[in-house]
């Protein structure tokens, strides 16, 4: 287990209802020992403020030592496995849709599909324990976001890629490292768990996932004791694993357990729970003839060029259930991987995947394990028991997010790192997929206005060419 020193440290969208929001405190309230339940979602405060300088709750350097020194001691004698997880709600395949996120709000939705486009956000590793300078950063970037001159690029909500709080997903510090940097981000947010979110100290008297479930898996929209004053209510998704619907898209969102290497979604500790929910998830898209893009998301990478290993174990059972049910995603977002990574998978068929790590959300930006490695370059060859993997792209210097488009017929997946700067709309790197190719292809560019400001200029200005009533030229 090898940890990381810390250091001490818009235009805004309308709420899903029109209650009056709850107004944030001053300070984050932690004595609160009950949920407050309301009934109904709020995402940003009623009014945006500065970002923090520092951390309310302590996050020293020599916090975790103690901790990470028996948990050092536990793997050197191979007693580190991956943990059981609470059952989701809903049965084999739990589900949660747009719709339920938003209250029941099924304008927007409608809204989305009349556009005919769906914008969302995605990061991982977002939870910082060095304090709130380059967490905020990220969020401030993605919240500029929202000030768009067209409604349809406005993103819908952000799906995290894990490990949302450091380092061992501790209920002290969600207030400072996500409730206060997503204090002014005006949308649901939903998230998959990273390692260090159901990761257990051996010292503390904690259940494995037990802040990340009473967080983002609440079975009814209430503020958390953690979120201190703030207005975010908690999520409700249905648990750790789940299919997560929206206009134009369709994510199983999977949960690749404690482990520093590799991700794990089945073994004999853990059963076979998630494995049974990937099977009745893509049974379910081939018998309704699902035709949106369809997103894998976790938070091991399955492939990587970093310090992580690749979770080839994870790989090839998803790789099974898609080989025996016939149907495959278009695309797999995951964390872990303290940077920003995009790899092509090419299979046989000649069909492309785009396999995009996005772990520098904040936590402490990792360089890859090859220093100077130019990319694109083949990573792994195709052979009869391999596909072709090319790494495309990397960035492994600055913090940043993934930015998702998606309509019925093609998904864009951008990166924009944060020192772009809020007024910065163009990604640094980019990758398109055809939804019924499945192969990578140019981007079809929407048309936000220029042709018609460009065609009233030319108009007035051949109007004011024209020769006027006694004038003389």
């Amino acid at each position: 287990m090898k940890r990381e020193k810390s250091k001490s440290g818009g235009t805004k969208r309308p709420q899903a209802h029109a209650e009056a929001p709850v107004v944030a405190d001053p300070a984050p309230s932690m004595h609160r020992s009950v949920d407050r339940t309301i009934g109904y979602p709020v995402f940003a405060q009623p009014q945006p403020t500065p970002d923090p300088t520092y951390f309310r709750v302590s996050h020293s350097n020599t916090s975790d030592d103690a901790a990470y020194k028996a948990i050092d001691a536990l793997n050197a004698a191979h007693k580190l496995h991956a943990l059981p997880f609470p059952k989701p709600r809903g049965g084999v395949e739990p589900r949660l849709t747009m719709n339920d996120v938003l209250g029941g709000n099924d304008a927007v939705v409608q809204d989305i599909v009349k556009a005919g486009q769906l914008v969302f956000h995605s990061t991982g590793d977002c939870g910082s324990t060095r304090g709130p300078k380059e967490q905020s950063a990220v969020t401030d970037k993605m919240v500029s976001d929202f000030n768009e001159t067209r409604r349809e690029e406005i993103p819908q909500f952000n799906f995290l890629l894990g490990d949302i709080v450091y380092s061992f997903g501790e209920v002290t510090y969600y207030y400072d490292q996500f409730y206060e940097p997503y204090r002014d981000y005006p949308a649901p947010i939903l998230a998959v768990a990273g390692n260090h979110d159901g990761m257990v100290s051996p010292l503390a008297h904690a259940k494995s996932l037990e802040a990340f479930q009473r967080n983002f898996c609440a079975e009814a929209f209430a503020v958390t004791p953690e979120a201190g004053g703030l207005s975010r209510t908690a999520q409700i998704q249905p648990g750790v694993f789940f299919t997560f619907e929206a206009p134009f898209v369709r994510i199983i969102a999977l949960y690749s357990n404690t482990l520093e290497d590799p991700g794990v979604i089945a073994d004999a500790n853990v059963g076979n729970s998630q494995l049974a929910f990937v099977e009745a998830a893509l049974k379910r898209v081939k018998a309704e003839k699902y035709k949106g893009a369809l997103l894998f998301l976790d938070h091991h990478p399955p492939y990587t060029v970093s310090r992580h290993g690749w979770s080839i174990q994870l790989q090839k059972q998803l790789d099974d259930l898609c080989d025996k049910i016939g149907v495959w995603p278009h695309a797999f977002l995951s964390g872990h991987a303290h940077n920003y990574q995009r790899f092509t998978r090419t299979r046989a068929d000649g069909s492309q995947i785009p396999y995009v790590v996005c772990g520098n959300g904040g936590h402490n930006v990792q360089k890859l394990n090859i220093s100077g490695l130019r990319a694109p370059q083949i990573i792994q060859n195709a052979s009869r028991n391999a596909n072709k993997i090319v790494l495309e792209s990397y960035d492994d210097t600055n913090y940043g997010y993934l930015r998702v488009i998606v309509d019925d017929k093609q998904l864009r997946i951008e990166y924009h790192p944060a020192t772009d700067g809020k007024d910065t709309k163009t990604p640094d790197d980019f990758v398109t997929v055809n939804l019924t190719t499945r192969i990578l292809e140019h981007y079809v560019a929407n048309d936000l206005g220029m042709p018609a400001a460009a065609a009233q200029v030319g108009a007035l200005q051949k109007d004011q060419a024209k020769p006027k009533k006694g004038s003389r030229r």
